[in-house]
Formats: structure tokens, C-alpha cells, sequence
């Protein structure tokens, strides 16, 4: 397992870019000021040894050497053994809308994207509780077992895009149906199925998988991405140009949110039902509610005796910028009298 020991100083890798474009107007303005004592080339015929090449060499050799010494003050460790913790929570099942409707706009940057921002950001929030990731559209599959590793939860998360899933559709019934399977067998912990979804086009009795599920002690929320009034779909054509959907008839179709569907889901599976918007998803209401749930004790795997290796990225940008300080912008007499591609008469 890897991590940085001091994650906040990795921003400082935007010095790099800084640096560059410092380079650029630099040379920008020293080609200026040659330019306005007269004609370029014949200027640069003036200074044989001047060499435009070797001051690129030197700003590649210190931007690497800069982002070698940040990776190593930012702490780079390696977890070198799996430790068994007991941990106390709950298990939380998220099943996300990945169909195509979820590619409309109506919500900023789209319904999925944001439903990704908001699942990232309670994440963030889980302390000692276990998560599960399902996907469904017009069929439903496990993207993320139940665990409590949450660098990989947002590793998996990261990938979901429409073009995951094969079928479209929204099976909201199937969701839950697989999410209720997907909790760990014989603990007493509170259980909860989150489901993010646009409730367009659903294709099977999602009431009743909302009652079964609350039967078996989960309970089941909802959270309606996208707005009643709608959007439009886009989808790219094959040479790679975005449109948008259309039916047969040739009418842009107009993906609406169901709310009304989704609040009956939350009601038959005990749960509550939110609607997201550009400025508040509402995982974080959801969440308030599951943490009021009875948590229990489980065993989870971490790593552990973080190794430090800091001193591979520090030696060699130690390297790099000692090697920056040999070369020199002019050229040297040795290197001058060198005509290694010079063609003789």
C-alpha cells in the first residue's frame, strides 16, 4: 500500500507549469530585444556561442528535479504489512444510475458526474464504516464488493461511465435486489441502500424490491438527479461528434426526472428520499440518517509499519540539479570544434 505522509504539499508541483511559462516569456523577451537591434539570424551569427538548445536542457532537468524533490518532502511510504483492526459501524450499499439519461446537463457538469462528486465526498466523510458500490441500467452489477478500503472506492468510482454496462434501461429493481445481496452474512450492523438515479424509463417492480429489502432490516434511500422540467441527452455520433439523443420520429428526447416514482421507493423501503441539485447533492442528509443506525463490531485488514522512502525521489533530484549545474547555456571551445553533422564536400 502506498500514500504520501504529507499529502497538502503535492500542490506544489504547480510550480513546474510556473516555471515553464516564466521560461517561455523569458525567451519571448530576449528574442525581442535582439529582434530591435536588427535582423535576427544575422544577430545569432554574432554569437556562435550561444545555444538555444542547451537552455531547454536545463529547464527539463530542473523541473524534473523540482517534482523529484516535492514527491520527496511530500513523504512517499509503503505499507510493508496487513494489521487486523476491529472497527465499529454501519454498511452502506451505493446503487448509481449509470445509464445514458444520466449524461444530461440539467445538472452540472452532468447527473453522473455529480452523482461521482457527491459518493467521493462521503468517502471522505466514513470513518469506521464498511461501503459497496452496485451499477445498474438496464441491468445491475457489483462494481465494488463491500469493504472498508476507501482508496479503492474511489479508485472504482473514478471508472464508471455509461459504457460500463451493456443494456440500457434503468433497472432500479435489480439495483436493490443485488445491493441487498451484497452486505456482509451474519452481522448485526445497520444496513442501508443508497440509490442515485434519474427513476426515468424504470423497468421493473422496484416497489417491491424496496419491500423485500426493508423486510430484511435494510433500509432503502433515494436520491433524483436532474430536474422535473428535464434535459436533453447528448451521445457521440461515430466520428466522435456530440449530439444530442433523438426518438425515431427525429425529436430530441427529454430525459425528466421521476420524483414522484422515487419518494414511493423511499416510503415502501423506510427510507428518505432527497433531490440533488447543483449546490447540494444530499448525501450528506442521507448520511446524518444512516449514522443514527446501530453499528457493529467487524474485523477489517489494513496496512501498516509505513516504510519512508523518501530518499529514492530526494536522491535523485539531487542528481538532476547537480546535473543542471554542469551544463551551461553557451557552448563550450571543445564543444564547438565538435561538426558531428556536418557533411564534407
Amino acid at each position: 500500500m502506498f500514500q504520501f505522509a504529507h499529502n497538502e504539499l503535492l500542490f506544489l508541483l504547480v510550480l513546474i507549469p510556473v516555471i515553464i511559462i516564466l521560461f517561455w516569456l523569458s525567451g519571448r523577451r530576449k528574442k525581442k530585444v535582439l529582434r530591435d537591434f536588427g535582423d535576427y539570424e544575422i544577430i545569432s551569427q554574432l554569437m556562435p556561442e550561444h545555444s538555444q538548445s542547451r537552455p531547454l536542457i536545463k529547464l527539463i532537468l530542473i523541473s524534473l528535479a523540482l517534482a523529484f524533490f516535492i514527491l520527496g518532502i511530500a513523504g512517499p511510504q509503503f505499507g510493508t504489512k496487513l494489521q487486523e483492526n476491529k472497527r465499529k459501524g454501519v454498511e452502506i450499499i451505493i446503487a448509481l444510475d449509470v445509464s445514458n439519461s444520466m449524461l444530461a446537463g440539467d445538472i452540472q457538469p452532468s447527473r453522473l458526474e455529480r452523482a461521482k462528486q457527491a459518493i467521493s465526498s462521503l468517502v471522505d466523510r466514513l470513518r469506521n464504516d464498511k461501503i459497496g458500490l452496485v451499477v445498474f441500467a438496464g441491468e445491475a452489477f457489483t462494481q465494488l464488493p463491500i469493504t472498508a478500503d476507501y482508496v479503492s472506492a474511489k479508485m472504482f468510482l473514478s471508472n464508471i461511465s455509461p459504457k460500463i454496462v451493456s443494456v440500457q434501461g434503468t433497472a432500479i429493481g435489480a439495483a436493490i435486489n443485488l445491493a441487498g445481496k451484497s452486505f456482509s452474512p451474519d452481522t448485526k450492523s445497520g444496513k442501508a441502500i443508497i440509490v442515485i438515479t434519474d427513476g426515468e424509463n424504470h423497468e421493473d417492480d422496484v416497489i417491491k424490491a424496496a419491500t423485500d429489502a426493508r423486510e430484511k432490516g435494510i433500509f432503502v434511500h433515494m436520491v433524483g438527479v436532474g430536474l422535473p422540467e428535464g434535459a436533453p441527452i447528448p451521445v457521440s455520433t461515430e466520428n466522435g461528434q456530440k449530439v444530442f439523443l433523438k426518438d425515431n420520429s427525429g425529436n430530441v428526447v427529454i430525459s425528466k426526472l421521476d420524483e414522484a416514482l422515487l419518494q414511493q421507493v423511499a416510503a415502501a423501503g423506510k427510507g428518505i428520499y432527497v433531490r440533488a441539485t447543483n449546490t447540494e447533492a444530499g448525501l450528506n442528509t442521507i448520511f446524518d440518517e444512516i449514522n443514527k443506525m446501530n453499528k457493529a463490531e467487524f474485523n477489517t485488514k489494513v496496512y501498516s509499519d509505513y516504510e519512508d522512502q523518501f530518499q529514492w525521489p530526494i536522491g535523485i533530484a539531487l542528481f538532476l540539479f547537480l546535473m543542471e549545474l554542469i551544463i551551461v547555456e553557451r557552448k563550450t571551445k571543445w564543444s564547438g570544434k565538435l561538426h558531428l553533422f556536418e557533411i564534407k564536400k
